[in-house]
């Protein structure tokens, strides 16, 4: 499993980075930085509450097929 980002859509509010810091840390800058995008099953949870919790709806899991 993949965590992916809509760019266009992140506006850096951190509530992410919050919930899954392993996963996500906002940048000086503003800009959301992806810090793994690879998804265990052990860490799932966490990530799809930060997902969840995500406003503008800027990320997503994405699954593997099979």
């Amino acid at each position: 499993m993949k965590v992916m980002l809509d760019k266009a859509r992140c506006t850096g509010l951190g509530i992410c980075e919050s919930l899954a810091s392993d996963f996500f840390e906002i940048d000086d800058d503003g800009s959301l930085l992806v810090l793994k995008d690879e998804v265990t099953d052990a860490d799932l949870m966490e990530v799809e509450e930060a997902i969840a919790g995500c406003p503008t709806e800027a990320l997503r899991v994405l699954r593997d097929a099979g």
